[in-house]
């Protein structure tokens, strides 16, 4: 039997099932691919937010990593909240010593309600540690700004932002520009630059709320294109058009925001019961 192609994704558990683990394993699945998982933290959340985390521990992350590359293996990895500066070393650690290269880093950092998901020295350690090692990494633009230190005011700043992180390590930029600008107008925008050339990805803007887990289910289905061996463009412009279905097709299953939808119409997306 063919073994499938596997994506290992590494971040923290949403008890919503909107973000984290629980929608890159989605989105892996729904773009053809076999989904592993590392935990990294737990949250007690909800759709009104993240309430609390609770940290597991880096020798435990180190220990999950190790026993499922020892044996399964993995075609690409994705990492998403990291938490603290000791699980970031230890996935550095463990990327190096599995000769990992399909890297994805999405810079987890705050929740939508403004929970911070990455401590002050785990920030550095990200950039310091992770970014030279990923293949790609993908923040948005608040994520971008923290990493540069600039404003992010139009696509021309995206484009600086994007070589500045370039030159941090990264063999490939993402940079994510829904919170741009004018988007609601002119719709959305990502920039991907590959230290010679950038590539611009458009899309509609869509008037909804329920957009929890956007980032994630991006990173991860861009994991698994390319796991899948697709080029890096090629990677980026199915997993936006990915992304894109996933929000066109959101569910609201609480209170507030609702979450994006990989699986596209269906069940899910029908109003009321039976």
């Amino acid at each position: 039997m063919k073994k499938p192609v596997r994506v290992l994704c590494v971040g923290g558990s949403d008890s919503s099932a909107g973000a984290g683990i629980q929608a890159d394993l989605k989105a892996v699945h729904a773009c053809g691919c076999y989904g592993l998982s590392v935990i990294t933290a737990l949250t007690a959340q909800n759709s009104l937010g993240v309430h609390d985390v609770f940290e597991v521990k880096p020798q435990f992350v180190a220990r999950q990593m190790d026993v499922l590359l020892s044996d399964i293996g993995a075609d690409a990895i994705k990492t998403g909240m990291l938490l603290k500066r000791g699980i970031i070393e230890v996935v550095a650690e463990k990327i190096k010593d599995y000769k990992l290269k399909k890297v994805v880093i999405d810079p987890v950092m705050i929740a939508k309600n403004g929970y911070e998901l990455l401590e002050d020295k785990a920030k550095k350690a990200l950039i310091n540690n992770l970014l030279p090692l990923a293949f790609v990494v993908t923040p948005n633009i608040p994520e971008a700004e923290f990493m540069t230190k600039k404003k992010i005011k139009s696509v021309d700043y995206m484009k600086k932002a994007a070589e500045a992180i370039f030159n941090m390590g990264a063999k490939n930029v993402l940079i994510k520009g829904g919170h741009l600008p004018g988007s609601k107008k002119k719709g959305s925008i990502d920039i991907l630059f590959d230290g010679k050339n950038y590539h611009e990805y458009r899309a509609a803007w869509i008037n909804t709320k329920n957009t929890h887990g956007t980032g994630c289910t991006f990173a991860a289905a861009l994991a698994a294109f390319l796991a899948r061996g697709l080029s890096m463009p090629d990677a980026v412009k199915k997993s936006k058009i990915t992304i894109t279905e996933a929000i066109k097709y959101s569910v609201k299953p609480g209170r507030g925001i609702g979450s994006v939808n990989v699986f596209g119409p269906g069940e899910l997306s029908f109003s009321g019961r039976e």
